[in-house]
């Protein structure tokens, strides 16, 4: 089976938000779909290990935020890899509250909806809301996963539905020198990595120059285990195995438990 047939499938890029005892939680979600017209209905397929599906099941309610292409990228680098579970995701990003549930003001469109269904699969749930409220925020065209990779030059969460070994993320390797150790993303931009100022981040998840390493150099060397809450993949020089037990993931502070060999 040739899984890279999967990647001809169009997908966007939203956020998908709810409330935890009243505090604003959201992650990255690319499988949103309309179901029906009349009631007006969407489905979107989240990952259980996301502390938004938790949230989503407690509550029943969740909304989404359609992204444009011109919104900040950084919001995808703290909704998609971070947990909500020890990282307030929406300080200082700009929200609203539409038809009761927190929007990101810097996207194009929301829809806030009631679950009236749920079916499970093994990873994920896929929530079906009715639609209670929606609207259009600003003009902008949607921000698509291809335009996401290839313009962007993101990379995929491990929780996102499309995430696997056999990532589109691998056509563009080779294209660049220098890795962000936390998003993935590669830069490869017209003025050497070296030369970048010192405040220059990452344009994907906001990090300093000092999280990005030199691809082929001996931290870059992965070591297949990877983190299923906030997709960050362990690159340290112990072994993984011979980590102590209390050692957590530098990025959302989970044990060892919630690693897997991918």
């Amino acid at each position: 089976m040739n899984q890279t047939a999967l990647f001809k499938l169009s997908y966007g890029v939203y956020i998908c938000t709810s409330w935890d005892e009243g505090r604003p939680v959201g992650c990255v979600a690319n499988s949103t779909m309309q179901i029906t017209s009349s009631p007006a209905t969407v489905a979107v397929s989240i990952n259980k290990s996301n502390y938004t599906h938790r949230c989503i099941e407690d509550t029943g309610f969740f909304a989404v935020s359609v992204l444009a292409e011109d919104s900040d990228p950084k919001l995808i680098g703290r909704f998609g890899f971070l947990s909500a579970r020890d990282t307030d995701k929406f300080e200082g990003v700009a929200y609203s509250i539409k038809g009761k549930l927190p929007v990101i003001d810097d996207a194009i469109a929301y829809m806030s909806c009631k679950v009236i269904e749920k079916w499970e699969t093994a990873t994920h749930t896929v929530f079906l809301g009715e639609v209670l409220d929606c609207d259009n925020l600003r003009k902008g065209r949607p921000m698509t996963y291809a335009y996401y990779h290839e313009v962007l030059k993101g990379k995929t969460s491990a929780n996102a539905p499309t995430f696997g070994s056999a990532s589109a993320d691998a056509e563009s390797e080779e294209s660049a020198k220098y890795v962000c150790t936390i998003c993935n993303y590669e830069y490869d931009g017209d003025v050497p990595f070296e030369e970048l100022p010192d405040d220059w981040v990452c344009p994907i998840c906001g990090v300093g120059k000092e999280m990005f390493e030199q691809k082929g150099g001996t931290h870059a060397r992965k070591s297949g285990w990877v983190c299923d809450v906030c997709g960050y993949e362990y690159d340290g020089e112990i072994p993984f195995e011979e980590l102590p037990d209390d050692w957590v993931c530098p990025i959302c502070n989970m044990g060892k438990e919630h690693f897997r060999k991918r």
